[in-house]
């Protein structure tokens, strides 16, 4: 039932056409205000009632601007605000902007390097001082300050000559013409100017512990290992919030994570959502609604190329070939999940459904090993000038599906005479600096390659984001490959969507062809939610469920 999901893009050469004359920016924009969905009940006229959220890993960054993971997202999309954002369709909308600047409306030159963007006029810091251009201004260029521990620079970096215009107006030129820049500007997340000026060090700041933003949301207090207590802003601009208090709930077992919200403790799933062994049994729950949803990320083995071990494709390609993904999802994680041989989300209009196809084949595996002079030693495992072909493989522990999959994997590379030992971490460990530094060997995550909607992506595969090397971003792999740079380049700075389409195309070409990652699925999240909570809506050009807290409520 789950393989019809993801199968082909949902785009037509229709939303193509309607992007172009949307202002040639890299996603749909749209004039009116992320506002009040269709979706929604009659909300509460003041606050009321409170929303648990459970979460598999702990969040642990509280300044969005810097280094962070999925899970951190769900507490940065209720506290803060960004100049726009992306709705369930794909399309930007205005957040403290007044509106999206376009091409059209003149917010964009036609060039694509000068930008002028319009304010509200009605935002207030959480600790009442008013939100003003000073602010915008601010973010950006703390972003770019080489001191700062930035997550994301790509994009920001371009930004040159900014001038407050006017408490709502601020102007830019780009040093070069960035496609994707709309859509990183729906993932910044405007910080207090007012506040982190004064900080000698903004990566020791106390806001980092104890942010305050414009959002539906206020920080309230933290318990370490626990949870995260956030309380409504009354004085909000926007939609809501309709809740009186959001608790995001830290449980690191995927089962007690199920047991909990079977058993009403827990309102709603955000990452790591329902492991599918409990999908069918979840479905059937009173009072629970449960849904499939196609998401953006890839769930795939991760290798580390500065290995000595994984240097030669011969080794990669032996790896994948010997990887049955079929029964990995039909047999551990029930049918939640579709084959895929690519990075770019099968809804996305730049998908390539045309790569090849990988086929679990453990006599080719060999061969390709053999081949490549990678022969078996006394021990059975496999060693080429003095490197033995033995690894070990980190994740989350007391995610018990990536578990499974490892021993399952452990055993089946053993018949190729490849050596993989397991050695997982709690997900703050996994994913601090041992990921985002590429200190392991080979790990098993899910990754969202996009910003939103837009294809874009450099900070995961561009030789620039490994930050090992000193780069920023987050190719972790440390792939490096000239012509995937010219590519991201170029699409970077193309705005035809057709166009982009073709450099897209070849770029998951190369990228399949390399396989610096083994893809083992497209991801189909299981989201449960409490009946009666309304105003929850899934939105796969986001990494968290938790990206509209404001517009929840409890039915009437």
């Amino acid at each position: 039932m789950t393989k019809d999901l993801t199968t082909k893009s949902t785009y037509s050469r229709r939303d193509a056409l309607r992007l172009m004359a949307a202002g040639s920016v890299a996603s749909f924009v749209a004039p009116n205000l992320l506002g009040k969905p269709a979706y929604a009940q009659t909300p509460p006229t003041t606050p009321s009632g409170r929303v648990v959220v459970g979460l598999s890993q702990e969040p642990t960054v509280f300044n969005p601007l810097m280094a962070h993971i999925e899970v951190d997202d769900a507490v940065h999309f209720s506290v803060f605000d960004a100049l726009f954002r992306i709705d369930p369709k794909g399309v930007l909308q205005p957040n403290l902007a007044a509106e999206v600047p376009s091409q059209k409306n003149g917010g964009i030159s036609q060039d694509g390097l000068q930008w002028r963007i319009r304010l509200r006029d009605d935002v207030r810091w959480h600790d009442g001082k008013p939100f003003t251009a000073d602010d915008v201004k601010f973010t950006l260029e703390l972003i770019t300050n080489p001191k700062f521990r930035a997550w994301r620079t790509g994009g920001h970096s371009l930004v040159r000559d900014i001038k407050v215009v006017s408490p709502t107006e601020i102007t830019w030129r780009m040093e070069s013409v960035f496609a994707p820049y709309m859509s990183f500007l729906a993932e910044t997340f405007i910080v207090p100017k007012h506040i982190l000026e004064k900080e000698a060090d903004p990566n020791a700041a106390a806001f980092n512990q104890a942010p305050v933003g414009t959002g539906a949301f206020k920080w309230a207090r933290r318990i370490a290992g626990d949870h995260i207590e956030l309380v409504a802003n009354t004085e909000y601009f926007g939609e809501g919030p309709y809740v009186e208090r959001v608790v995001f709930k830290y449980i690191p077992d995927m089962t007690v994570l199920y047991t909990q919200f079977k058993s009403g403790d827990i309102d709603l799933t955000d990452q790591a959502y329902i492991s599918a062994d409990h999908y069918q049994e979840a479905s059937k729950l009173p009072r629970r609604v449960v849904k499939l949803q196609p998401g953006a990320s890839v769930e795939s083995i991760y290798l580390n190329l500065e290995k000595p071990q994984f240097k030669d494709p011969a080794v990669r390609r032996a790896l994948y070939a010997a990887i049955d993904r079929k029964a990995i999802i039909d047999a551990i994680y029930y049918g939640v999940g579709t084959v895929t041989e690519t990075f770019m989300p099968q809804q996305s209009y730049y998908y390539n459904p045309d790569l090849p196809a990988q086929e679990f084949n453990l006599d080719l595996a060999r061969k390709l090993l053999d081949e490549a002079g990678w022969l078996p030693g006394p021990d059975g495992v496999r060693g080429k000038n003095g490197v033995r072909l033995a690894f070990a493989n980190s994740t989350t522990s007391g995610n018990n599906l990536r578990e499974q999959v490892q021993q399952f994997l452990q055993q089946t590379f053993a018949e190729i005479g490849v050596e993989m030992t397991i050695s997982n971490l709690p997900a703050a460990v996994m994913f601090g600096e041992f990921w985002l530094k590429s200190q392991f060997d080979s790990a098993i995550s899910g990754v969202a390659h996009l910003i939103a909607a837009d294809p874009d992506a450099t900070n995961r595969l561009h030789s620039s984001a490994i930050v090992a090397k000193g780069g920023k971003g987050s190719n972790v792999g440390q792939y490096s490959n000239p012509e995937v740079d010219a590519l991201l380049k170029k699409g970077a700075q193309t705005f035809d969507p057709e166009a982009r389409r073709a450099i897209y195309l070849r770029v998951q070409e190369i990228v399949r062809q390399d396989l610096p990652f083994l893809p083992l699925f497209s991801a189909t999240y299981v989201i449960g939610r409490k009946e009666g909570l309304e105003g929850s809506e899934s939105n796969a050009n986001t990494r968290t469920a938790s990206w509209h807290a404001a517009g929840w409520h409890w039915k009437r």
